[in-house]
C-alpha cells in the first residue's frame, strides 16, 4: 500500500514533515514506557501546540488524527489497549440494541409522553450508543470527531433513538459562504460550529413531528452541555443530509436553513475535474443545513464582538 501524502493541517493547525518528525519521536519514546494511545494523544497535542477555543488539549481530536495518520502508513501507533480507539469493536459486538416489536409503533407525539436527552457519560450507554448507530443507522458506526456530545433519546415509554454531535467539516464552500468567512477566520473560528453527525430514530417509531421535536430540544442542549463539558458554547449547528435519500425535511420543519450543497469529494478526494466529469462525484452530494444558535451567530464567526441578548 503506497504511503499517503501528509496533511496539510491537523487540528486546525499547520502540519508537515517538522511535524510528522515529532509525531515518530513521541511515538518511539513511548515504547520504552509502553504509553497508550491516549498518553501519545496528549503528549502530541503538547508538544505541537494542539488547543481547543479554551485552551485545553484536543485530545479527542488528536486521537483520530493519529489514527488516521497510523492507516495512511506514516505512524506505527502500539497496540490499542481499549478496542474503542478503532471503530468497529467489542463495544459493537456486545452492545444490547433492542429488536425490532412484531409492529410498527404509529401514534401522535404526544403518546410517547415527556421527550428527553441523556448524554452518553458512562460505558454502557456509550455501548448502547454505538449499538444502535451500528444496528440501524444506514451509514453505521464511525467515532465522532473533536469536541463532541452523543445522547440517547427517551420517552415515558421507552427508548426513542441516539443523536451524535462533532466537529465541523473543515471547508464548505456554501457554509463558508454563508458565514462571510475568510480562510484566516474559519481557521480560528470553526471550533464554534458542531456537526450533527448522527441522527437516528429507531425504525419501528412513525410518530408525526418527532424529529423536528428532538432536534428543538438538542439545539437548546447543546450550549449548555458543550459549555459545562468544553468551556465554550458553540454558536452554529451544521449538518448534512443525502439528497438522493432525504429531503431534509425535520430540519425545515426545526427552523434550520439549507445553504447549498456539497461538492460530492470529501477530505481525502484525489480525482481530477475530467474524472468526475466522466463519472460523477465520489461521494453523495448532500444537502447542506445550519442552524443558528445565536442571533449574532455569523458575527461572532466572523470574529467581531457579540451583541447583547444575541443567544437565539
Amino acid at each position: 500500500m503506497p504511503i499517503a501524502k501528509l496533511p496539510q493541517k491537523i487540528c486546525s493547525r499547520s502540519f508537515g514533515e517538522d511535524e510528522l518528525a515529532i509525531v515518530r519521536s513521541i511515538i518511539a519514546d513511548s515504547r520504552e514506557e509502553q504509553s497508550s494511545r491516549s498518553e501519545i494523544a496528549r503528549r502530541v497535542c503538547a508538544a505541537l501546540d494542539w488547543r481547543n477555543v479554551r485552551g485545553g488539549l484536543k485530545e479527542m481530536g488528536a486521537r483520530v488524527a493519529l489514527l488516521r495518520l497510523h492507516r495512511q502508513g506514516l505512524i506505527t501507533l502500539p497496540e490499542p489497549r481499549a478496542r474503542n480507539w478503532t471503530g468497529k469493536s467489542v463495544q459493537l459486538n456486545d452492545a444490547p440494541v433492542p429488536e425490532p416489536p412484531p409492529s410498527d409503533f404509529v401514534a401522535p407525539l404526544s403518546a410517547l409522553g415527556s421527550i428527553r436527552l441523556r448524554a452518553v457519560t458512562n460505558r454502557d450507554d456509550s455501548r448502547l450508543w454505538n449499538g444502535l448507530i451500528d444496528h440501524y443507522h444506514y451509514r453505521a458506526y464511525s467515532p465522532l470527531s473533536g469536541a463532541q456530545i452523543r445522547y440517547l433519546i427517551e420517552s415515558d415509554l421507552g427508548l426513542v433513538g441516539a443523536i451524535g454531535f462533532g466537529a465541523a467539516a473543515c471547508t464548505l464552500q456554501a457554509r463558508d459562504r454563508w458565514i462571510g468567512w475568510d480562510r484566516d477566520q474559519r481557521e480560528r473560528e470553526r471550533e464554534k460550529i458542531v456537526n450533527n453527525r448522527r441522527f437516528l430514530i429507531l425504525p419501528w417509531i412513525r410518530v408525526k413531528n418527532l424529529a423536528s421535536h428532538i432536534l428543538a430540544k438538542a439545539s437548546r442542549r447543546i450550549p449548555l452541555d458543550f459549555q459545562a463539558r468544553y468551556g465554550y458554547a458553540p454558536v452554529l449547528l451544521e449538518t448534512f443530509v443525502e439528497q438522493d435519500r432525504f429531503d431534509g425535511g425535520c430540519y425545515r420543519a426545526a427552523n434550520w436553513i439549507p445553504v447549498g450543497t456539497t461538492s460530492g469529494r470529501g477530505r481525502n478526494d484525489l480525482t481530477t475535474k475530467r474524472e468526475r466529469k466522466q463519472h460523477g462525484a465520489p461521494l453523495p452530494i448532500k444537502q447542506i443545513w445550519l442552524y443558528p444558535l445565536r442571533q449574532d451567530a455569523r458575527r461572532v464567526l466572523c470574529g467581531q464582538p457579540a451583541l447583547t441578548g444575541g443567544v437565539a
